[in-house]
């Protein structure tokens, strides 16, 4: 968007939000463009809740057929199989989601994002990733630190009762409210793959386990040409027998990567949950907002949550 002040609708349809991070965070928001690259229970969820909250602009991407499968934890779907037929998960959630608010361009694009020309990125404010696999979450996230302008990066993931977000905001500068004012902070963020690379053995030791078994996880479904979280309780001894090599090569006690996580994780398979979709995409809609407007401490840099404990855990990895 062009111009720089909201419309009488705007401004009436936005006005509890607009008491809560002010006009000129909704400014912004309303002036933003977002991605996001993969359809699933987590995903939608943060759609609904930016569409809801004025984004500018959203554009969603997922070429997968809309099958019984991804019926699952997707409530923008319509149940009516003659509505859906051979039809994508974009195309299908995208209109969708246009009903919950009109003045929101929604749109759907086609294609693999990790293959996508680097000035497709430049349209974008920031970009949501998932159901995909690591190799591809890291071409994105580098592609994205690539381009003149800073365009924040998150990756998001539901496993069973628990989930991850990760957040990369680059180079990033915000007002922070104190008791004795308002000061401006930077935060220097690493990749994705810079994360990831730190030796477990240099890691907080009480770091949150789910780290130590998602990585487990991913190297696996990359080893194996997997479909990320195509998963079963089959797999479980394959699991422990990488969890092992990767724990003796990172001189980390296996006991930080519990069996019973990685049985509750494959016995589960593709399965999602709703509540726990609706946690995680709850959090990266506040954190996208919070991104955008420069307003409110950003998450850094990973998000944890897990029903066994109730407990979300943020982890600094710098």
């Amino acid at each position: 968007m062009d111009r720089e002040e909201l419309t009488a609708q705007e401004t009436a349809l936005y006005d509890r939000q607009i008491r809560v991070w002010g006009v000129d965070a909704q400014k912004r928001l309303s002036k933003a463009s977002i991605l996001v690259s993969g359809l699933n229970g987590t995903s939608i969820e943060f759609c609904k809740n930016i569409v809801l909250a004025g984004v500018g602009d959203l554009t969603v991407m997922d070429d997968r057929l809309v099958t019984e499968d991804t019926l699952q934890a997707n409530f923008l779907i319509p149940r009516d199989s003659d509505a859906y037929g051979g039809r994508s998960l974009s195309e299908v959630c995208c209109e969708s989601l246009r009903d919950f608010n009109p003045m929101v361009r929604v749109s759907a694009e086609k294609g693999d994002l990790s293959q996508s020309e680097m000035e497709f990125f430049d349209k974008f404010d920031a970009i949501v990733v998932t159901c995909c696999s690591l190799n591809a979450k890291v071409a994105i996230n580098e592609k994205c630190r690539k381009r003149a302008k800073r365009i924040a990066f998150y990756a998001i993931e539901c496993r069973d009762a628990c989930g991850e977000i990760f957040v990369d905001l680059q180079n990033y500068t915000y007002a922070q409210k104190r008791s004795d004012g308002t000061v401006e902070r930077h935060l220097s963020y690493p990749s994705l793959e810079e994360a990831i690379s730190t030796p477990w053995r240099n890691l907080p030791r009480k770091m949150s386990k789910l780290y130590f078994a998602l990585r487990v996880i991913e190297r696996f479904e990359l080893s194996e040409g997997r479909t990320p979280g195509k998963l079963s309780s089959s797999d479980f001894p394959s699991i422990l027998k990488l969890r092992k090599e990767l724990c003796d090569a990172q001189s980390l006690n296996e006991s930080h990567v519990p069996e019973k996580l990685f049985e509750r994780i494959l016995h589960a398979g593709s399965k999602l949950h709703p509540p726990i979709c609706a946690i995680l995409g709850g959090i990266l809609g506040q954190e996208v907002i919070k991104a955008i407007s420069g307003k409110g401490d950003p998450l850094k840099n990973f998000f944890y949550f897990d029903t066994a404990d109730g407990k979300g855990v943020i982890e600094d990895i710098s």
